[in-house]
């Protein structure tokens, strides 16, 4: 569901020979004029025929105002977004696209250690461009199940040669973290997208430079929390004051208030519902934030979070 966005309807090519269980959609306007801007680390939201939404990086270069590519991992076992788009979404198509969103920017450093597992090498592969026309220092940990399976392979080795370090499982086994963390440990910042075992591999072997660690999570992080309570919001938009009780979501308690949220994962990892906190303290239940950005204390994702104060003022 996305609610107060809006929507740009564009036609759909279609690459199958990307990689196993891996295909590309790359969106482009019928007219052929421009598309919004977009930076590397950036999402947008696919509002399919079917009534689904869902959320995948791009892909493509940040240069090329007239197309965008998002790559897709066809899950069985997944909410069914990733099956329907394999099976019903064909050349030529007209999707849904909501406008590009960041929140795996990509900092101005001189060096970068950057990490994919799989499908996640999605939003890397923008990075990995812009770090190298900035000059920076980078090398890029790539692993997959096997060779076939890990999208853009061949792509990245002819264009950047021996900073592409492959690390198929089937063949070296599981991504080498411990280099990931000495490279890390001497300067610059580590960028990692991929599965969550491989993201908690990193964290913990990461945990000693945990402030130069940034991560894009596919679903929502495993984490245990207290006990609901009740608590106060304030809108300061425009006055309205609700009681958000144990169970339900400030999202749908504005809601059932009458306001229109906007929102789509509702589950803490796109970032749609991000409101402003001008007074109280945040419960911090999404899997976006960073340790840092929660500590601050001045946003919230309001589908999952809620608050350890009795009161909390925001913004829309």
């Amino acid at each position: 569901m996305i609610v107060n966005e809006t929507i740009l309807d564009l036609v759909v090519e279609r690459r199958t020979d990307v990689a196993d269980g891996i295909i590309t959609l790359t969106f482009a306007a019928p007219d052929g004029s421009a598309l919004p801007a977009w930076e590397p680390g950036a999402h947008v939201d696919l509002v399919l025929p079917n009534g689904l939404t869902r959320q995948y990086s791009i892909c493509s270069e940040p240069s090329d105002r007239h197309r965008i590519s998002v790559a897709v991992l066809d899950e069985p076992e997944s909410r069914g977004g990733s099956r329907y788009i394999h099976e019903q979404v064909h050349e030529g198509a007209r999707i849904g696209i909501g406008s590009p969103r960041n929140h795996f920017r990509l900092d101005p450093v001189e060096r970068y250690t950057f990490v994919a597992g799989g499908v996640g090498i999605t939003p890397i592969m923008p990075m990995v461009s812009a770090a190298e026309r900035a000059g920076a220092d980078w090398v890029l940990y790539y692993g997959g199940r096997t060779r076939t399976s890990m999208a853009f392979l061949d792509e990245l080795v002819v264009r950047y040669g021996d900073r592409i370090i492959a690390q198929p499982q089937d063949e070296v086994g599981l991504l080498d973290l411990e280099a990931v963390r000495a490279r890390g440990a001497d300067g610059g910042l580590i960028y990692c997208c991929g599965p969550e075992p491989l993201l908690a591999a990193l964290e913990t072997s990461c945990a000693s430079i945990a402030e130069a660690v940034r991560l894009e999570r596919f679903h929502a992080k495993e984490q245990d929390f207290g006990p609901d309570t009740a608590f106060e919001v304030e809108v300061a938009d425009n006055g309205l004051v609700v009681q958000v009780e144990p169970g339900v979501s400030i999202m749908e308690t504005l809601r059932a208030a009458g306001l229109d949220v906007p929102s789509s994962c509702e589950e803490g990892t796109c970032g749609t519902c991000e409101c402003g906190v001008l007074s109280g303290t945040v419960d911090h239940r999404d899997s976006l934030l960073t340790p840092a950005e929660q500590a601050a204390n001045d946003c919230m994702m309001i589908c999952v979070s809620r608050a350890t104060s009795s009161r909390l003022v925001i913004e829309l």
